[in-house]
C-alpha cells in the first residue's frame, strides 16, 4: 500500500516524510512545499500555546493570527527523518514572532523559518483595492507532468486545475492547487499549511525554462497574508522575472475562491543545466 500522507510523525518534533513530499530535483530531496507547511504548521502550533499558556487574562485568549512566514532552504532537505524545532522570538500581546528549525539525521539544519503575526481584533472598517478573482478550479484544466520512475509532491501530492497560461509552457500562468493527502494522517491541514503548500510552486508554474534546460532554484519563500484561505483550494497567479546575472524573482498573488489572501515572492538561483 502506498503512502496516504506527506509526513509520518513519529512523535512531537519528529517526522519521516513519504515519497509524496518528494521534489522535482532530485530523487532523494524533497519539495519545497511539504517542509514549508511542516514547519509553519509548527510554527502555528508553537504561538498559540504561548498566548494560551502566557497571555490569557480577564479578556479571554488572545489569538495571533499569521501574517507573514518565510523560509530559507539551507540546503536540500532530505527524504529521510526530520526534526522541527520552534522557539518565541518576540513574546508581545500585539506582535508575536516565532522562529524553526528543521534538521535531517545528519544533524545540519536544512530549513530555517520565520513566522510573524499579529493580535485578532475587531476592526469594522475594512478597506481593499479590488482584485478580480481567478476563474474558479472547477472551469480549469489538469497538468501534465512527465511520468518519472518516483513518485513526487507536484503530481501525486497535489492537484492542479489551471486556469490561465499553462504549466507545461513558458511565462504567466494561473493555478489552483488543492493538497491531494493530509500533512500527517489523522489530521486535517490547517489554512496555513495548505497556503505553504501552494505557494512554492509559484517559480514552477510560472517558469521560462524547462527543467532540461536551466535550474531555477528558490532558495527561500515568503509569503504575507491578510486573511487565510476558507476553503481547501488556494490559487497562485503567478509570474517570474529574469535579470541577467543569473538572478530572478518568482511572485504570486493568492486566492481562495472568495478573494484575494496574500502574496508569496520567491528569489531564484537560475543557471543553464
Amino acid at each position: 500500500m502506498g503512502a496516504t500522507s506527506l509526513f509520518e510523525q513519529l512523535d512531537h518534533d519528529r517526522f519521516r516524510p513519504t515519497e509524496l513530499a518528494r521534489g522535482p530535483w532530485d530523487p532523494d530531496a524533497l519539495h519545497g512545499g511539504p517542509p514549508a507547511a511542516l514547519v509553519a504548521g509548527a510554527l502555528e502550533e508553537t504561538i498559540a500555546a504561548f498566548a494560551r499558556d502566557e497571555l490569557t487574562g480577564d479578556d479571554g485568549t488572545v489569538s495571533f493570527f499569521p501574517a507573514r512566514f518565510t523560509a530559507e532552504l539551507l540546503r536540500p532537505v532530505p527524504l529521510a527523518e526530520l526534526t522541527v524545532a520552534t522557539t518565541v522570538r518576540r513574546k508581545g500581546r500585539k506582535v508575536c514572532i516565532a522562529d524553526a528549525t528543521l534538521t535531517g539525521p545528519d544533524g545540519k539544519v536544512c530549513l530555517s523559518a520565520t513566522l510573524a503575526t499579529i493580535r485578532r481584533q475587531p476592526f469594522d472598517q475594512p478597506r481593499s483595492d479590488e482584485v478580480a478573482v481567478p476563474p474558479s478550479p472547477a472551469t480549469g484544466w489538469g497538468v501534465r507532468i512527465a511520468e518519472t520512475e518516483h513518485v513526487m509532491f507536484a503530481r501525486e501530492g497535489v492537484e492542479h486545475r489551471v486556469v490561465a497560461g499553462r504549466f507545461e509552457d513558458p511565462g504567466p500562468a494561473t493555478d489552483w492547487i488543492r493538497l491531494a493527502v493530509p500533512m500527517v494522517d489523522g489530521r486535517e491541514p490547517t489554512p496555513l499549511e495548505r497556503v505553504m503548500a501552494a505557494a512554492d510552486f509559484g517559480n514552477g508554474v510560472s517558469k521560462w525554462f524547462d527543467m532540461s534546460e536551466a535550474l531555477f532554484l528558490n532558495p527561500d519563500l515568503t509569503v504575507n497574508l491578510h486573511r487565510l484561505p476558507v476553503a481547501e483550494w488556494v490559487c497562485i497567479d503567478a509570474v517570474t522575472r529574469l535579470g541577467t546575472e543569473g538572478v530572478g524573482l518568482a511572485e504570486s498573488l493568492l486566492f481562495d475562491e472568495q478573494g484575494l489572501i496574500g502574496r508569496a515572492t520567491q528569489s531564484l538561483l537560475v543557471e543553464g543545466r
